[in-house]
């Protein structure tokens, strides 16, 4: 829950724009999220589209040098694109660091032959194409936490569903967390609802909601929200960094995620893609910085989740049939 008593941040331009009486009307209490992260905190960090062991490398030595927390790295490619020992070495540089580290699952949509996602309507877009397409997300989900991997990303409300559970049958390990893509994020309150309920541990709604959509959520769930606070080109290149403080207010348990604008896409990435990743990588970072920086100047920087933490609490699920 909020601390009813915790002082409001600043917003932007405000001493100068009150001075000369443009000042904007007092915030609503009744917009606030009523929740927190367990173990205390409205927001944890998140550095996306992090594609192999040297980007990672990178992203951790930059956090390191900018003094930027991340509680989350996660990669956009898949399982799939990765070896065995790539995945080890990623699983053991952020296990060293108490960063929770989550991978794609699965085959999607727009790389498969379906030819519907080529059309003016997307088709089906995203999602998994029949049955071997669930088998290949479900497979890779497998591969993935056998090899230590805590977190696995989710683009299909299906493939959801059956990880959730494989969780609770003990396929997967009980403490598996499963994140839905920006690529399907749900953009209203009943879509967020049936995500948590499906087996979501935190949900990335698209950045161009308003602030009143992010808080007709909360008034519906309590499941972890992710946010690109600058969104890469093809989810419309949105850059909400100057409303982070209120993104948080509306949106907490909050994930801010530092993507990157005005970047060539990465996706499925290899090695001929190798100094665009790594460069990317440490943008995203110095994006972070800035957005960080922003929050501290607004007064809002301090309610921070604990580092290493990455649960998302108690949440609403379906009932599991045998």
């Amino acid at each position: 829950m909020t601390d009813a008593s915790a002082p409001a941040a600043r917003r932007p331009g405000e001493p100068a724009l009150t001075a000369l009486g443009l000042g904007a009307p007092a915030p609503d209490p009744a917009d606030a999220s009523p929740y927190s992260f367990p173990g205390g905190g409205r927001w944890r960090t998140e550095v996306p589209s992090c594609e192999g062991p040297e980007a990672l490398a990178v992203v951790l030595e930059e956090a390191a040098r900018l003094d930027v927390p991340v509680h989350r790295i996660s990669q956009g490619s898949g399982v799939w694109m990765l070896t065995d020992a790539e995945i080890t070495e990623m699983v053991g540089a952020t296990r060293e660091r108490d960063v929770e580290l989550c991978l794609f699952t699965g085959p999607r949509g727009t790389w498969d032959i379906g030819g519907s996602t080529r059309t003016e309507s997307g088709g089906g877009g995203l999602r998994a194409r029949g049955h071997d397409a669930v088998a290949g997300c479900v497979e890779d989900a497998v591969r993935a936490t056998e090899l230590g991997v805590t977190c696995l990303l989710v683009a299909d409300e299906g493939v959801l569903w059956t990880l959730h559970r494989a969780r609770a049958a003990g396929i997967l390990p009980a403490g598996t967390t499963l994140k839905v893509s920006a690529l399907v994020g749900p953009v209203n309150p009943a879509a967020y609802a049936v995500y948590e309920r499906l087996g979501a541990d935190s949900v990335n709604v698209p950045s161009d909601l308003t602030l009143g959509h992010l808080t007709e959520i909360r008034r519906v769930s309590a499941a972890p929200m992710d946010m690109y606070i600058e969104a890469p080109d093809d989810l419309g290149g949105y850059i909400r960094m100057y409303e982070v403080a209120e993104l948080i207010r509306r949106g907490a348990p909050l994930y801010l995620k530092f993507g990157l604008a005005k970047a060539p896409g990465i996706y499925p990435y290899g090695h001929h893609l190798r100094e665009l990743a790594l460069a990317g990588a440490r943008e995203r970072v110095r994006r972070g910085r800035l957005a960080l920086d922003l929050l501290a100047r607004h007064g809002a920087g301090g309610d921070m989740a604990p580092l290493g933490s990455r649960l998302p609490g108690p949440l609403h699920r379906f009932e599991v049939s045998s």
